[in-house]
C-alpha cells in the first residue's frame, strides 16, 4: 500500500509539474513579444506639400532609419515576398518546407547555408537587435513568429520588415534604402530597383561603391527570372530590367531646407511642410549666384523666405546660403536670428499714426538737423528737405521725418503695439530703446516682420467691407484702410541709396516693398508684398561685422526682386493689386502744399484717407499776410489804404531754409515796409541751423593738422534781413541773405548773440574743447 501510494504522488506530482511548465510556457507564449516591437530612434524627413523630400537629418544612433513609408511599389512588394518567403501568404508564420529544406542544405554543405526563417520570423528577429544563431535562438523565434501572426495581419508584417530590414551600411528600412539608393521614395521603383534592394537585407554588404558588383548583379538578376516564373514579371520585362545598371553608391540626401529641418527635429519622424520643392531649389540657386557677388564684398549670408498669401503658408524658407562654407556659419539660421531691423519698421509706425488719426498721408514732417537730448538721428543721403510728405518720407525711408513722427506718436504706444505683432525680442522696457526704436535701436527677426507683412497683406486681400469681421487684431494691428495706404506709399519702383542715388528695380506687377539698412552697415533688409506672396530677404554677416556698402537697397532689394520675378511663374489667381478698402477709407480735403486738412486760406485737394483722418490737424502753415498792392512789401492797412491781402505758406524759418532749395515755387514773405509795419511780425524771426541746439562743439583739424575755425549758420524768414553777430559782447560782423560765419574761438564756454535789423534777439552758449 505504501509503495502504490508513493507511486500514485508521484505520478500526480509530475502531471502538476507537466501542468505548471505547460502554463509557464503559455503564459511566456502570450506576453513573448517585446513591448514596442520597435523603439529605435528614427530619422527626421522634411517633405514639401507634395511629398517631395526636402531634407533630412540621421538617426540619434548613426543610423539613416527613416518613419514609415506611406506606400511601397506593388514591384519591391512581388519582389521581397518572392525572394524572401514566397509561401507568406499562408504559412502561420513559420513555413515547415522552408525549414525542411534549409536543413537539408545546411547538412550538404556542412556548414549554415540558409535559414530557412519566414518573413515573420525575421521581423522578430529585428525586434531581437539579431542575437547569436542557433537552434536554441531559431525556436524562439519560431514560437514568437507565430505569436507574432495572432497580433498582427500579413500586410502589417511585411510593412515592419520594410521599415527595419538592414539594406547595406548604415541604411535600414526600404524608405531609406530607396532614396539613398536610387533618389525617391519607394512608391514607384521600377523592377531592376525593386529586385536589386530585395535582396539586399540578404546580404547588407553586397553594396559598396567598387565591391561585390558581380554577386550583386547575379542575385538581382536571378530573382528577376524567377519572377517572370511567378508570373508577376513578363519576359519583356525581364529583357529591359536585366540592362538597368546597379546603384554604384549611397547618394547624399537632399538638403534643401536645412534650418527648418533644424527648427522642426526636435519632433523627429517625418514631418510635412507646406513648402515647394521647386520653389525652394530655385531660390537656393539665386541665394548661391547672389553670395558670389556679395562675398567680393565680405558679405557672407543671406536668408530668404517666402508666403503665399491666400493661405499665409510658408513657401520657401532658407536661413543661409545653401552649401556656404563652413568658415561662415552656414547653420546659423538667420530667419530667427535677432538683429537690427534698421528702418523695417517704418511702416508700421506710419500705419499706426493714419490709423490713429495723428498724420495724414501727404502731411509734412521736418526734415531738419536736430538731436533729442544725446541722440542725433541723421538721414543716409547727407542733405535735409526742410519738410517732407510722410508718405514720401516712407517711401525713400527718411529718418528724420520718422524720429519726429515717433517722438508724436509716443515711444511707450509703439513698443507696446510691436510687443502685441508679436515682435518679442523688443523685450526691454520702452525707454531702453527710446526714439531710436525707429531707427533699428532693438533687435527683431526675418520672421517676425514677415509675418507683419503677411498679415497686412491678408488682410487686404480678404476684405469684404465688413469692419467688424476685418478688425484689426485678426490681422496685423491695423485697420485696412490704414493698412492699403501703407502700401500704396511703398509702391515705388524707384528707391533712393544711401548717397542719394536712384535705383529703378523692374517688377511684372506693382510690390509694395520697404528696405532698411542698420547702423554700422550690420544688416541689409528687403520685404515686400502682392497680392499672391510676401517676401522677406536679409545680407550681413552672421558674425555681426559689417561691411561699407551694405545697404538695403544694394544688397537686399536686387534679390527680392529676382524672387519675385521667379514667383511669375508659380501659377496663381491673385489680383494685380490690392483693391481699395472704400469703406475703410474716407474723403478729405487737405492743404495741396501741407498735406493737413486744409484751413480756410489753403489751396485745397481732395484725398483717400483711412477713416480716422477726419481727426487730423487743420492746416496753420497757410496764413493771411497784408502786403503793398503790387506785393512788394508786408505792410498794414492802418498806414497802407491800397494794401491787399494774400495768402502766404510759411514754415519755421529752419524748415524753410531747406525747404526752398528743393522746391523753386516756394514763396518767401516780403521785406517789411520800413515806414509802414505790421504790428506782430512772424515769431521764431531766426532759427539756428549749424551747429544744432547747446553742447560741446570739437574743433576740427585739416591734413596738415591745422585747427579749423568753427561753422554757424542761422535761418531768418525775411530773405532782405541783416544780422548782426556777436560773441561774449564784442561784435563780429554783419550777414545779409546768406547769414553764415566762420569764427575761431578758444576753448572754454561762449555766449553767441545775433540782432536782426528789426530788433529780435537769439542767444545761445557753447563750450568749446
Amino acid at each position: 500500500m505504501l509503495t502504490k501510494g508513493i507511486i500514485h504522488t508521484f505520478c500526480w506530482s509530475k502531471r502538476g509539474l507537466i501542468l505548471l511548465l505547460c502554463a509557464t510556457g503559455l503564459t511566456w507564449w502570450i506576453n513573448c513579444l517585446p513591448n514596442p516591437l520597435f523603439d529605435d530612434p528614427l530619422a527626421t524627413e522634411l517633405l514639401d506639400r507634395d511629398g517631395q523630400l526636402l531634407s533630412a537629418a540621421i538617426a540619434a544612433d548613426g543610423q539613416w532609419r527613416m518613419p514609415a513609408a506611406d506606400s511601397v511599389s506593388p514591384r519591391l512588394r512581388a519582389a521581397i515576398i518572392t525572394f524572401e518567403d514566397r509561401r507568406f501568404a499562408t504559412h502561420p508564420g513559420v513555413d515547415p518546407i522552408a525549414m525542411f529544406r534549409a536543413l537539408r542544405a545546411n547538412y550538404r554543405a556542412g556548414t549554415i547555408v540558409s535559414g530557412g526563417s519566414t518573413l515573420s520570423m525575421q521581423v522578430i528577429r529585428l525586434a531581437r537587435k539579431n542575437p547569436s544563431r542557433n537552434l536554441w535562438q531559431k525556436f524562439l523565434e519560431a514560437a514568437m513568429a507565430l505569436r507574432l501572426e495572432l497580433s498582427y495581419s500579413k500586410t502589417e508584417i511585411l510593412a515592419l520588415w520594410l521599415n527595419h530590414a538592414p539594406f547595406g551600411g548604415n541604411v535600414v528600412g526600404v524608405e531609406a534604402a530607396s532614396r539613398r539608393y536610387y533618389g525617391r521614395g519607394p512608391d514607384d521603383l521600377s523592377w531592376s530597383e525593386a529586385a536589386t534592394l530585395a535582396v539586399l537585407p540578404n546580404s547588407p554588404g553586397l553594396i559598396h561603391p567598387g565591391r561585390n558588383r558581380a554577386a550583386l548583379r547575379a542575385k538581382r538578376d536571378a530573382l528577376l527570372k524567377d519572377l517572370v516564373t511567378s508570373g508577376d514579371l513578363t519576359p519583356e520585362g525581364l529583357e529591359l530590367a536585366l540592362l538597368e545598371p546597379l546603384p554604384q553608391h549611397p547618394l547624399p540626401l537632399p538638403r534643401h531646407a536645412p534650418h527648418l529641418l533644424q527648427r522642426m527635429r526636435p519632433s523627429a519622424g517625418r514631418i510635412r511642410s507646406e513648402l515647394d520643392a521647386d520653389l525652394q531649389r530655385e531660390i537656393g540657386a539665386l541665394l548661391r549666384s547672389t553670395h558670389l557677388d556679395l562675398a567680393a564684398g565680405g558679405v557672407h549670408n543671406l536668408a530668404v523666405v517666402v508666403s503665399d498669401v491666400r493661405t499665409g503658408n510658408i513657401l520657401a524658407y532658407h536661413g543661409n546660403v545653401p552649401g556656404l562654407s563652413a568658415t561662415h556659419a552656414p547653420d546659423v539660421d538667420m530667419i530667427v536670428a535677432p538683429r537690427s531691423p534698421g528702418s523695417v519698421l517704418k511702416p508700421i509706425l506710419y500705419g499706426l499714426a493714419l490709423d490713429a488719426g495723428e498724420v495724414l498721408p501727404g502731411q509734412l514732417l521736418p526734415d531738419i538737423p536736430t538731436h533729442f537730448q544725446s541722440f542725433r538721428p541723421t538721414n543716409f543721403h547727407p542733405s535735409f528737405d526742410g519738410a517732407v510728405p510722410a508718405n514720401e518720407a516712407l517711401a525713400r525711408s527718411l529718418n528724420i521725418p520718422f524720429v519726429f513722427l515717433l517722438q508724436q506718436y509716443g515711444v511707450s504706444r509703439f513698443h507696446a503695439a510691436l510687443r502685441m505683432f508679436g515682435f518679442n525680442q523688443l523685450s526691454r522696457p520702452a525707454g531702453h530703446y527710446g526714439l531710436s526704436l525707429i531707427l533699428g535701436g532693438g533687435e527683431i527677426t526675418m520672421e517676425e516682420i514677415h509675418q507683419w507683412f503677411v498679415g497686412a497683406a491678408r488682410q487686404l486681400r480678404d476684405y469684404d467691407g465688413n469692419r467688424q469681421a476685418n478688425r484689426p487684431t485678426d490681422y496685423h494691428g491695423i485697420s485696412a484702410g490704414a493698412t492699403y495706404t501703407v502700401f500704396e506709399a511703398l509702391r515705388e519702383v524707384n528707391r533712393p541709396d544711401e548717397s542719394g542715388a536712384y535705383h529703378r528695380f523692374e517688377s511684372s506687377r506693382p510690390v509694395a516693398w520697404k528696405t532698411g539698412t542698420s547702423f554700422g552697415f550690420r544688416d541689409a533688409w528687403a520685404v515686400g508684398a502682392t497680392p499672391a506672396f510676401v517676401v522677406t530677404v536679409w545680407a550681413g554677416n552672421a558674425d555681426g561685422e559689417g561691411r561699407p556698402g551694405l545697404v538695403g537697397v544694394r544688397a537686399a532689394a536686387p534679390l527680392l526682386f529676382r524672387v519675385f520675378r521667379l514667383l511669375d511663374r508659380f501659377g496663381h489667381n491673385a489680383p494685380n493689386w490690392f483693391e481699395p478698402p472704400y469703406d475703410d477709407l474716407t474723403e478729405l480735403t487737405v492743404c495741396t502744399s501741407s498735406g493737413l486738412l486744409a484751413g480756410p486760406y489753403c489751396p485745397s485737394r481732395s484725398v483717400r484717407a483711412p477713416a480716422r483722418g477726419e481727426r487730423g490737424r487743420a492746416c496753420t502753415y497757410h496764413r493771411p499776410v497784408t502786403v503793398t498792392a503790387d506785393g512788394s512789401y508786408r505792410t498794414d492797412v492802418s498806414c497802407d489804404p491800397d494794401a491787399i491781402t494774400l495768402p502766404y505758406f510759411v514754415l519755421p524759418p529752419v524748415q524753410a531754409h531747406f525747404y526752398r532749395r528743393r522746391h523753386a515755387d516756394y514763396r518767401e514773405l516780403p521785406p517789411l515796409r520800413e515806414d509802414c509795419s505790421p504790428d506782430d511780425p512772424p515769431a521764431s524771426a531766426m532759427q539756428i541751423v549749424y551747429p544744432e541746439g547747446t553742447g560741446v562743439l570739437s574743433r576740427t583739424k585739416d591734413w596738415k593738422g591745422t585747427l579749423q575755425p568753427l561753422h554757424f549758420e542761422v535761418a531768418h524768414p525775411d530773405p532782405a534781413a541783416t544780422v548782426y553777430w556777436h560773441c561774449d559782447g564784442r561784435y563780429l560782423t554783419t550777414t545779409r541773405t546768406f547769414h553764415q560765419l566762420k569764427v575761431d574761438l578758444p576753448p572754454g564756454e561762449h555766449q553767441l548773440t545775433l540782432v536782426d535789423n528789426r530788433g529780435n534777439r537769439l542767444e545761445q552758449i557753447y563750450r568749446v574743447k
